[in-house]
């Protein structure tokens, strides 16, 4: 309980520094900071958290239960199905789609948002949108380093920021390489172990104009 008053407390603290981080100078593609945390770090803060959380699931939760998608998994103690249609049955969500379920959740309090991109994508909503997600994503999976940028959405300047999607267990590689989408679309494509799969993309919006 201790560790998640602290987490959440953390949390409010970034959500509040975002509010003061950064202005907006004119033009869309510069900022300058005012008091508060750089809107570098603060996304840095974020994607750290969701990584821990998710990277958590997969290997502590997923990875033991006794089939995954379908498949009896050897190392499996929980008597559950990790799959896609979760919500048909008594399975649990896939990490994608733990993380999206979260995102959606998130992006309603409208602090910041975030999303999974990738070019291999399976859900529709994953596909990279806008010149910064598309030049991002392709620079991401090149060199396996963050992306970020400032940009105008609708009228709106945010600072984005892409990270490598890494496939963290084999769970995540097995999961995607036999989804029926993905062998359709991409058939030569197979990920394995820490594979850079896609990214996730954080949107912070900057006060002022």
């Amino acid at each position: 309980m201790n560790t998640l008053r602290l987490r959440v407390v953390a949390f409010i603290a970034i959500i509040m520094a975002v509010a003061v981080t950064a202005v907006a100078c004119g033009g869309g593609t510069t900022a300058t900071a005012s008091a508060g945390i750089a809107p570098e770090l603060v996304a840095d803060y974020i994607h750290t958290v969701m990584e821990a959380d998710r990277t958590a699931y997969t290997r502590h939760v997923v990875s033991r239960v006794n089939v995954l998608e379908g498949k009896e998994n050897p190392d499996g103690v929980v008597p559950v199905e990790a799959t896609e249609a979760w919500q048909q049955g008594s399975g649990i969500p896939l990490p994608a789609q733990m993380f999206r379920l979260g995102s959606e959740i998130a992006n309603e309090k409208g602090y910041f948002t975030y999303n999974l991109i990738s070019p291999w994508y399976i859900n529709d909503s994953h596909a990279p949108k806008g010149e910064f997600e598309e030049t991002a994503v392709n620079t991401m999976i090149e060199t396996g380093e963050p992306v970020k940028d400032y940009q105008e959405i609708g009228g709106q300047q945010y600072f984005s920021a892409m990270y490598p999607d890494i496939a963290v267990a084999e769970a995540c590689a097995s999961c995607h390489n036999t989804h029926p989408v993905h062998l359709e679309r991409y058939p030569d494509k197979q990920f394995v172990v820490d594979d850079v799969m896609g990214g996730v993309v954080i949107n912070i919006p900057l006060a002022g104009a």
